[in-house]
């Protein structure tokens, strides 16, 4: 069958659909190319942003608590981070958040984790303690020969404490916590020169079995946020009860052999009066590092007690006016990798003389009761996973009056 020739308008409908079609791809090409342009540009932006937020991030939750401490601390976040209302534990379960391990150091450096969250952190620490000294008891014969009775006494204490802290934070903007802690104590104490003789060596073990510490409550504000010029500001207050066994009126009696070695019946687990805190921290991220410092103070309050006196046989009733003290520390924080951060820092606690007064009597002053320890601080921070951290931390004792170090190791869980 011959072909149906082709009218003239179909050719030219033909030609003018070629001729349109060949602009239209030129422009789609075009349009694509636009595209793919904006959508890196996008692309370089969210970087940067992410870059940003794992900064911020760095500054979230925990003011002192501690600690510290934790707090700390204790221990114990910025307006981006802030105004997010998600915890902050969810960081793994999204991409568009940062890394677990880099909010968990602003948790240890400023205590404020996601609005309206709560916390839950069981931990344990453990201090050891050496002590030494030498005493002599007599005086000097021809400016050379020392007649009387001389003693070198150590003891050494371990320390074992066993607490959960609960936090709470309202509004991002407060935070509520109490401590909760049971006490292990162990001491020893040795003493050459029983009986006059410098090669006659004794001790003597106390041990005290777990028991209720001092409880304390805490509450912090953060009245200011992180800008180009200014850092995060907290203001904290915590108070802290006689809830533990208080050193006033144990009983020291001699050992048998050693009459230079007296041992106490017993270890406190507490300080015996109340005390309030009043502190400050402050945090800036100086990328890709947060920095951060604090500063308390302690009043210990005044309290009267039935028995102040150690020797045995004796119940003198007394008042006590334990010294106040100061600390402030700083340090810096950055993340190793996803999970893992390091915290580096340095403390210092610098106490007054406490004084003691027999009932009817005037205040006197303890010899020995003022003390500067300092500490260098050596801490990690490790998410588990969105809602598990844990928290080692290693203090080295700089100065004598400060433990030969701690270790303490804290389990944040947050609900």
């Amino acid at each position: 069958m011959p072909a149906m020739p082709i009218k003239r308008p179909t050719l030219l409908l033909i030609a003018a659909s070629c001729a349109f079609s060949a602009p239209l791809q030129a422009a789609s090409d075009a349009e694509v190319a636009a595209l793919r342009a904006e959508l890196k540009a996008m692309q370089d932006r969210y970087q940067t942003q992410q870059n940003a937020l794992m900064v911020l991030e760095q500054r979230l939750r925990q003011v002192e608590a501690r600690t510290p401490a934790n707090y700390a601390a204790s221990s114990q976040g910025g307006t981006a981070v802030a105004s997010n209302s998600t915890r902050y534990g969810s960081a793994l379960k999204s991409t568009e958040e940062a890394p677990q391990s880099v909010e968990n150091l602003y948790n240890e450096a400023s205590g404020f984790f996601g609005g309206g969250s709560f916390s839950l952190e069981p931990g344990i620490t453990y201090s050891r303690a050496d002590t030494r000294q030498l005493f002599l008891n007599g005086f000097l014969a021809l400016d050379s020969i020392f007649l009387g009775n001389l003693g070198v006494d150590q003891i050494g204490s371990d320390l074992l404490t066993m607490d959960v802290t609960g936090r709470y934070n309202w509004n991002q903007r407060w935070q509520f916590d109490i401590n909760v802690p049971f006490v292990y104590r162990s001491s020893t104490y040795e003493s050459a020169g029983a009986n006059g003789s410098s090669t006659q060596v004794s001790d003597q073990s106390v041990t005290q079995d777990p028991e209720l510490g001092d409880i304390s409550f805490g509450v912090s504000y953060k009245f200011l946020d992180e800008t180009l010029s200014s850092p995060d500001a907290v203001v904290s207050m915590r108070l802290r009860a006689p809830t533990g066994r208080d050193p006033y009126g144990i009983k020291v009696r001699q050992v048998p052999g050693n009459n230079n070695l007296f041992v106490p019946d017993e270890l406190p687990t507490g300080n015996g009066v109340w005390a309030l805190t009043t502190g400050l921290s402050l945090v800036k991220t100086v990328d890709p590092a947060v920095l951060f410092g604090n500063i308390a103070y302690t009043h210990n309050f005044e309290e009267d007690f039935s028995d102040i006196s150690p020797t045995d046989g004796v119940k003198q009733k007394g008042t006590v006016r334990l010294g106040d003290w100061i600390q402030y520390g700083l340090g810096t924080a950055f993340a190793l990798n996803e999970r893992m951060s390091l915290s580096l820092s340095f403390s210092h606690l610098i106490s007054q003389k406490s004084k003691i007064k027999a009932q009817g009597g005037s205040f006197t002053s303890i010899t020995g009761s003022d003390a500067s320890a300092g500490y260098f601080n050596v801490g990690m921070t490790f998410a588990y996973d969105e809602d598990l951290t844990i928290v080692p931390n290693l203090a080295i004792g700089l100065t004598p009056d400060a433990p030969d170090f701690t270790f303490s190791l804290k389990f944040p869980y947050y609900f």
